[in-house]
């Protein structure tokens, strides 16, 4: 008989969430932000509604009234580590979790007739997520549980580049996770080594802060400041290029080919780009190689590359590019195991999600065929492959190691695994 398991991913962008009967359909996904709304108790009662100090999900939007309102939007996990003292982080996460139990809690009996005890939650966070942040997920699913009632029975707590693993059934591969604010470059030989773990400072929102920085190159300054709209303007605009230069000089001989005008979906904006097309392809490079030396005149104007790391006393510079981090740390896995790791690389996250448009192939790729070439030009003949459902792939690894682990195996904090039992 199946255990009520619910699986929750916090990434830096999103939220995750969902029990193991929508694994057909996938989870809910509701943004990894909460709103701290100005609303006295007056107005509150004028209007009839609940006066909270955090608002997540759907209800933001409803919240918002102007941009101004946008300063008391937070965003917990910018680089999916949130810190210990943040307590407008630990508040919003609190809600995050509520707010999922709450939708998907059954009643007394679980979609099949049985009795239900509460959820045992898979809960995946990044894995250079430190003993305090599974300390303090826990404390916030028991203290769920006394304000709501027995909604969770046990938490267990993975590492997200493992749960991508357990997805694509890898044993010795190395993962790597693009999320909206970093990216977990992780070598895995049934567990995550993390003496070669690699995480850097960078994901999607460093392809949102350089297309915001074209938005304000092409004069349209008061969308660059609205994330949400930046995003958009990326997924609509942003390509990969198969060579930078290459590409670049293609679009310049041949402007008709780029479409340079573009009306935002759901919205009434229109960003014309005209002559400046090309630069749709430094949306997509500077994930991937943020220290090209096209980059350099953005950062004389003052853009700020991705943060350096610091791992195991080493430095890694935050304008790396993906392939060599990929080499480093495969460098630091044991001798033994570096070919048949180096042979299995896995893409996962919506750092990945490029295509191709019609008309534009051999001058934009994909990014498992853009990690093949720069990893053959550090001399590693690898074979890159993006996961059957990038932006899933955490939360339907979470449920099916929540339906593996047995019900009688305990929380250990040396192995860091098993169910912490809150009931």
């Amino acid at each position: 008989m199946s255990k009520p398991v619910f699986a929750s991913d916090f990434g830096t962008s999103y939220y995750k969430y969902g029990p193991w009967w929508i694994m057909k359909t996938g989870p809910d996904m509701i943004e990894n932000r909460g709103y701290f709304p100005k609303i006295s108790k007056v107005s509150a009662e004028i209007r009839g509604v609940k006066v909270r100090e955090v608002i997540v999900g759907p209800e933001v939007s409803e919240f918002l009234e102007s941009r101004a309102d946008l300063s008391r939007l937070y965003y917990p996990m910018r680089n999916g580590i949130i810190e210990r003292d943040d307590d407008k982080g630990w508040k919003v996460v609190k809600e995050l979790v509520r707010y999922g139990l709450l939708k998907y809690h059954p009643g007394s009996t679980d979609t099949t007739g049985v009795p239900f005890h509460g959820f045992f939650v898979v809960a995946s966070l990044a894995a250079q997520a430190p003993t305090y942040m599974y300390e303090r997920l826990f404390e916030i699913h028991r203290e769920i549980n006394e304000e709501e009632g027995n909604l969770v029975r046990a938490v267990t707590i993975i590492p997200q580049p493992l749960a991508v693993a357990i997805a694509e059934r890898a044993v010795t591969c190395v993962v790597i996770e693009a999320g909206h604010g970093n990216t977990q470059v992780t070598p895995i030989s049934r567990d995550v080594i993390k003496t070669a773990l690699i995480p850097l400072n960078r994901g999607g929102s460093d392809s949102d802060r350089i297309a915001a920085q074209i938005l304000k190159d092409l004069g349209y300054s008061d969308l660059a400041r609205e994330e949400k709209f930046v995003r958009m303007f990326k997924e609509s605009v942003g390509l990969l290029p198969l060579d930078i230069e290459k590409s670049i000089e293609w679009a310049k001989d041949h402007p008709s080919a780029l479409q340079s005008v573009f009306k935002i979906p759901g919205t009434t904006v229109e960003v014309d780009m005209g002559d400046k097309a090309w630069q749709r392809f430094l949306i997509g490079e500077y994930f991937f190689n943020p220290g090209h030396e096209i980059f350099e005149s953005y950062y004389v104007r003052g853009f700020t590359p991705p943060k350096d790391t610091l791992v195991g006393g080493e430095v890694i510079p935050g304008d790396v590019s993906l392939a060599e981090a990929v080499k480093r740390a495969i460098s630091k896995t044991p001798v033994e195991l570096q070919s048949s790791i180096a042979k299995n690389i896995i893409l996962s996250g919506g750092g990945f999600n490029w295509s191709v448009p019609k008309g534009l192939e051999g001058i934009a790729v994909d990014s498992p065929t853009k990690m093949k070439i720069m990893m053959r030009e550090l001399g590693l003949d690898t074979q890159p492959k993006m996961v059957s459902d990038p932006q899933f792939s955490v939360w339907r690894g979470a449920i099916v190691y929540g339906m593996a682990i047995g019900e009688g195996i305990k929380w250990d904090w040396r192995k860091m695994e098993g169910w912490l039992y809150l009931s």
